[in-house]
């Protein structure tokens, strides 16, 4: 009885958009993360001047540190992104797919 039920919910054309539509996020989501993540740790490899300059001529605090803080903001932000898009979005669609199967 429940492997019927999940061949009827996969063979649904809305359970499939939600897959797709929550997958493209993830991804981009996920590439964003780790192409800016990458790039703050090659430019610590490879140029660590670039971030350790200073802020400002009497300042002991270097760019990196804003930078760095700025790349964690930035995670959090698109965390809440995707849990908001989940919450109004993806929890509409399973809901609607919900009730098409099992008819109420």
């Amino acid at each position: 009885m429940h492997q019927d039920l999940a061949e009827r919910i996969q063979d649904l054309p809305r359970f499939k958009e939600l897959v797709t539509r929550r997958n493209r996020l993830a991804w981009t989501l996920a590439i964003l993360v780790l192409v800016v993540y990458y790039s703050y740790i090659l430019i610590i490899a490879f140029d660590p001047s670039v971030f350790g300059t200073p802020i400002s001529s009497e300042s002991v605090i270097t760019i990196g540190i804003p930078i760095g803080a700025g790349i964690i903001l930035m995670c959090w932000l698109l965390t809440g992104l995707y849990v908001n898009r989940a919450n109004k979005v993806y929890d509409a669609i399973t809901e609607e797919i919900v009730r098409e199967v099992t008819g109420t």
